[in-house]
């Protein structure tokens, strides 16, 4: 009897083992495509938070150049040596001028000693030893003779770049530049600048910006954060947000025809975000609109995305203020929402057609998306999104609408609105999801049973969490990274229902951030891409033509045995692509056949992001810890031989012959 148990446990032991190493078979159906996946299918969601545009994005160094902030001389502070004596008078011209209306009045008297002002730039100023730097200024000289001393400094205070810029006799306002050779890297530098001279100088716009911008392009945007968004190839871009297209009341709302036109006539103002979360206050976060919605365009442009702007609909954030603007009074609201289009679509002969030629850019943009409103909901978003549609659809009808889901994706809210939306043929609606990393993987099928004659769907926002939303404890791990990966395979999947996706927010200073987790961190010189950014990256950079329908076990895999999976197929290239995300810690041995392929090459190439350690994160000493490796894999009669990590994400692409 004994000798009979042991035989029976070592026979079980065998099967486990044999059962264990038996692979998992997903079958790709390559001659029976479905269908099309969106050309701008993977994209990105940029909204100024986090100082993701004002220290961040918009390489503007100089914080507080115009005065606006409510503590009109906050990132200042005076100096002087050898004595000194001078002063500084804040005045406002407001009825002249009420786009800008602070500037300040410098007095000085070289011969008892040097006075001078400081800025501290957004938690310091970020220098490159080898880069040169444009410090501009608008002014106007009262009395006497000044000149400026303009120079660089690093965190202990030393000159690592000098220039000196002799004020203009001038009456009127006039812009003065110089420029000024940096000779070392500093991480928290500042701006000083001495006042020479006996007389005294009206101030504004004190500006200092490096060359080495994105393109090059003087006031530019900060080329080592475009590149990131670049390589991703990414198919559409999302802005300016967000809830800072709402504003905490209707007074603090995002008006595009503010932003912009010259940089020294936009309005400033102060960004939401502010004041938002207690345990975050940045009471210096302002938003200068330098990044302007012409910027934001001609970024599209740059990077290769589709445009899609969102406007406010007449209601401020739900979570603030909940204010509304009365339906009768919403049409300088809808007019603005026209006036884009006009600015981004027209020809030259039309009033914003001819400014956007003035800007530099005879040619359209090209729009073909346009979100009314952020994130909002109930009956008050219906009644207003219906006026926003009845007119753009008349005179815009080629334009596809966005329309909100609310801001959380299985409410009361949000079932009304699909319902309502629904009714109304909207266009595209827009699901938010900041969830755990469970929620991901529990939901690869949230999309498989929608109404295939309903809206589509744009997965506008969502990011998991690795704490609970809002905490500011949440990481970038790659946990998180994963169960994305594993939920976009859903997405992919239902690409017939699902056009356009984003993870959010984009970007975080590593030390003025408000939100987290995001997809890039940066500090002042440095930037890096999370597992999250390079999930996305994979998904974007591999996203093909068509859906291929792939099978585990005879059904799509949405997490048996902690595998999930979609195929595309990539006409351009003529490969067959498979995503295969292994949730489970353990290896898996995979086979994948390539059904009605014909020939196929003989080698596939396999791209991995792999940790047996879920917790990881990348960071700014460490950009690459987990980012995707290259690699091949044998082809062999139709098939795909490999083992599946644990913790992985694969993405196989084979070409057909």
């Amino acid at each position: 009897m004994k000798k009979q148990i042991i035989i029976f446990f070592w026979v079980a032991s065998l099967f486990s083992r044999l059962q264990a190493q038996s692979p998992a078979v997903f079958k790709v159906d390559v001659a029976h495509p479905g269908a099309d996946i969106s050309p701008s299918m993977w994209g990105l969601f940029f909204e100024d938070i986090n100082m993701g545009a004002d220290g961040g994005l918009y390489s503007e160094l100089v914080k507080n150049r115009s005065f606006e902030f409510f503590k009109p001389m906050m990132g200042w502070k005076e100096t002087k040596k050898e004595g000194g004596t001078g002063k500084i008078l804040l005045q406002n011209r407001q009825e002249k001028n009420s786009a800008n209306p602070r500037f300040i009045q410098v007095t000085a008297n070289a011969s008892a000693g040097t006075f001078g002002l400081i800025n501290e730039g957004f938690r310091g100023m970020g220098f490159k030893k080898g880069v040169s730097y444009d410090f501009s200024l608008w002014s106007r000289l009262l009395s006497g003779n000044l000149q400026l001393r303009v120079e660089l400094l690093n965190a202990a205070s030393e000159v690592i770049g000098t220039a000196d810029l002799l004020l203009q006799a001038n009456k009127e306002w006039q812009r003065q530049t110089v420029r000024l050779h940096c000779s070392a890297t500093e991480q928290k530098g500042s701006l000083r600048i001495w006042f020479m001279g006996n007389g005294a100088a009206e101030m504004d716009m004190i500006s200092l910006f490096p060359t080495d911008t994105w393109k090059n392009r003087p006031g530019g945007l900060r080329a080592d954060l475009v590149q990131l968004l670049a390589d991703m190839k990414p198919g559409f871009l999302r802005f300016p947000g967000g809830c800072i297209v709402e504003g905490h009341d209707l007074t603090e709302r995002y008006q595009w025809k503010k932003t912009i036109g010259p940089v020294e006539e936009r309005t400033s103002l102060i960004n939401r975000w502010n004041y938002e979360f207690a345990h975050r206050p940045t009471p210096d976060y302002f938003q200068s609109f330098g990044l302007g919605f012409y910027e934001y365009f001609q970024l599209c442009e740059d990077i290769g995305a589709e445009p899609l702007p969102i406007l406010n609909c007449g209601m401020a954030c739900q979570f603030n203020t909940s204010e509304v603007v009365p339906l009768d009074q919403l049409d300088p609201y809808v007019q603005d929402a026209l006036d884009l289009i006009e600015f981004a679509n027209g020809d030259t002969n039309t009033p914003w057609g001819k400014l956007r030629a003035e800007l530099g850019h005879p040619a359209p943009f090209g729009l073909k998306f346009f979100g009314v409103g952020n994130e909002q909901w109930g009956e008050q978003y219906i009644e207003r999104f219906q006026v926003f549609q009845k007119a753009i659809k008349s005179k815009y009808p080629n334009i596809s609408l966005i329309t909100s889901a609310g801001p959380f994706p299985d409410s009361e809210q949000f079932h009304y609105l699909s319902k309502a939306l629904a009714e109304l043929n909207a266009d595209i609606v827009d699901e938010h999801y900041y969830q755990v990393p469970g929620w991901f993987l529990n939901n690869a099928t949230r999309y498989d049973k929608y109404d295939r004659k309903g809206p589509k769907i744009f997965a506008g926002e969502y990011a998991a969490q690795s704490k609970q939303t809002v905490s500011p404890d949440n990481k970038n791990t790659w946990r998180c990274a994963l169960s994305e990966a594993a939920f976009m395979t859903g997405l992919e999947r239902n690409a017939d229902i699902v056009r356009l996706a984003s993870y959010a927010p984009l970007m975080a200073h590593v030390e003025g951030w408000q939100w987290k987790p995001d997809m890039i961190w940066m500090d002042n010189l440095r930037s890096f891409g999370t597992p999250n950014y390079y999930v996305q990256k994979l998904y974007a950079t591999n996203r093909g033509d068509q859906i291929v329908p792939i099978l585990y076990k005879n059904a799509p895999a949405t997490g048996q045995d902690s595998l999930y999976a979609s195929a595309a197929f990539d006409k351009v290239n003529n490969e067959v692509i498979v995503k295969i995300v292994n949730a489970a810690g353990k290896a898996q041995t995979s086979e994948i056949l390539l059904d009605g392929a014909g020939k196929l090459n003989a080698i596939a190439r396999l791209t991995l992001m792999q940790s047996n350690d879920l917790e990881v994160e990348n960071s700014l000493d460490q950009p690459f810890l987990i980012s995707p490796v290259e690699q091949t894999v044998a082809v062999k009669n139709g098939k795909l031989n490999s083992s599946l990590a644990p913790y992985s994400f694969s993405v196989f692409r084979v070409k057909l012959r």
